[in-house]
């Protein structure tokens, strides 16, 4: 999210439910301790469930999406991987149960609407998935994370239920593939990308090497 302060914008593509996304984030973290000067991040929602969701927005858990056990084992694998190589405590490897739409459109909300509050807001919600085993897909869930992080948790509520805003981010949704955003997370910075949970000096050379 953009701050008076920064000078510069890192845009980062991710869904709360890929695990990567949140072993992204904890790189980034890393990367921005060792920067002199403030770095903005800007958030995209991308919808790793679009291919399985119903014409409600619901899951369809039993629509064929290529992924079968092999592919989860290996996301297993290489998220205990970046585990131990960044340090990072999870409750959970992968949640393919757990429907990140409301925390996205909630998420979305607080980032219109209270801009200073989102960064916050986001980093909770994915605290409250991977670190707390919690299902962010619960309206009360996000309700409390709202409270804890400042803001009205009944707002919060009603912008979870707002058409008009799951129609602006299923055009965000839109937008980012048209883009050429197909994984996430996706950080990009002046034209040039880099995808997955990439290390500090990745993401360094990213925003400062342009590559």
């Amino acid at each position: 999210m953009s701050h008076p302060e920064a000078t510069d914008r890192l845009v980062v593509y991710s869904d709360y439910v890929c695990p990567f996304c949140y072993l992204g984030r904890q790189s980034l973290k890393r990367y921005r301790e060792t920067r002199e000067e403030p770095l903005a991040l800007d958030w995209h929602p991308f919808d790793l469930r679009s291919g399985k969701r119903n014409a409600d927005g619901s899951i369809d858990h039993s629509a064929d999406d290529g992924k079968d056990d092999s592919y989860y084992g290996q996301a297993r694998e290489n998220v205990r991987r970046l585990q131990e190589k960044y340090g990072v405590e999870m409750a959970q490897e992968i949640a393919t149960d757990v429907d990140s739409l409301p925390a996205q459109v909630a998420s979305y909300y607080v980032k219109s609407e209270h801009p200073e509050r989102w960064l916050d807001f986001d980093e909770a919600i994915f605290e409250a998935l991977w670190r707390d085993g919690r299902d962010i897909g619960d309206d009360d869930v996000l309700a409390e994370l709202a409270a804890n992080n400042g803001l009205d948790p009944e707002e919060i509520r009603d912008a979870i239920e707002d058409d008009a805003l799951h129609e602006e981010l299923r055009e965000q949704f839109t937008e980012a593939r048209q883009r050429g955003v197909t994984g996430v997370p996706t950080f990009t910075y002046d034209g040039y990308a880099a995808r997955g949970a990439v290390p500090p000096e990745q993401l360094e050379r990213l925003v400062e090497g342009g590559q």
